[in-house]
């Protein structure tokens, strides 16, 4: 093993993870017969066979399994050292990759990182997508942490660090008037143009099992994916929208929209995912301990 070809167990990571011979010569932009050749001599080094075919595909021996766990673990280490030094931790200027998940409210990220936001010496980057493309940036080191209102397991290859960082409570929330003071739950539900979260969301998964177990028929106005375009939505449109109070705190704050019920059992978790570092960022730790910011907004 002193002898290890790291350009071999390279090229054999990138076939184990495609799972197709000829995608991994693309990907890699060598031959097929080359990059075949170069997989049977890391075989050999190692005196296992470390695939076995079924039709075009390959499959994984479990010394291959084995294998492709050392790589993983080698080949993210080299992404992180790289990150590491490129992101100036160590140097007088620190910057901080953050990854959000596109639905996620952007007042939550607002208060989340507002210690940071502005800081003397900071450079602050933030990326949004969805949860899954986030963590494969994540993965190798593309991003130092992402902010999800869903959680994430562990797999075989990556153990996620997730962390629920704050919950917040889901009201109905509308336009400024008596029909607000006047309004009962569930009884007026009906009534009124009701803005709802998409069916991927999980608040309106809550919001649909509460209305189901109080006997409440639903029929949305609009599903809305994007917290954003909600906030927009109950502001403008005259319906009653079911949103986290972060999500329009500006709003309920300035008089513009009025809270008409709290949604008990309803809630929307946060969560902060961050993959094993050898070296931890101060700031990042920093954000994770909660310091300067209020879980309750």
């Amino acid at each position: 093993m002193r002898n290890l070809n790291f350009h071999h167990l390279y090229y054999f990571w990138v076939v184990a993870k495609e799972g197709h011979l000829t995608r991994a010569a693309q990907q890699l932009h060598v031959a097929q017969s080359a990059l075949s050749s170069q997989i049977r001599q890391l075989e050999e080094q190692l005196g296992n066979p470390l695939f076995k075919r079924d039709g075009r595909t390959l499959r994984l021996t479990e010394v291959g399994h084995l294998v492709l766990q050392y790589a993983e673990s080698i080949f993210n280490l080299g992404s992180e050292l790289l990150a590491t030094v490129a992101s100036g931790e160590r140097q007088r200027v620190q910057r901080l990759r953050i990854g959000a998940v596109a639905t996620l409210s952007r007042n939550f990220q607002e208060n989340f990182l507002r210690p940071v936001i502005g800081a003397e010496g900071v450079t602050l980057v933030i990326e949004s997508a969805s949860l899954a493309e986030l963590l494969e940036q994540l993965k190798v080191h593309k991003l130092d942490l992402i902010l999800s209102n869903r959680p994430v397991a562990s797999d075989s290859a990556m153990a996620w660090r997730c962390q629920r960082i704050a919950q917040q409570s889901v009201c109905l929330v509308g336009p400024v008037g008596p029909a607000a003071s006047r309004f009962r739950f569930p009884q007026d539900l009906a009534g009124v143009k009701l803005l709802v979260p998409g069916p991927s969301s999980d608040i309106r998964s809550q919001f649909d099992l509460l209305c189901e177990q109080l006997g409440v028929p639903l029929k949305p106005h609009a599903e809305v994916d994007d917290m954003a375009m909600l906030r927009l939505l109950a502001r403008d449109s005259g319906g009653v929208a079911v949103v986290p109070e972060v999500v329009v705190q500006d709003e309920l704050q300035s008089g513009k929209l009025q809270r008409y019920a709290v949604l008990d059992g309803v809630v929307e978790n946060f969560y902060a995912i961050t993959a094993k570092r050898h070296f931890e960022s101060p700031l990042l730790k920093m954000l994770l301990d909660g310091a300067g910011w209020d879980t309750a907004n």
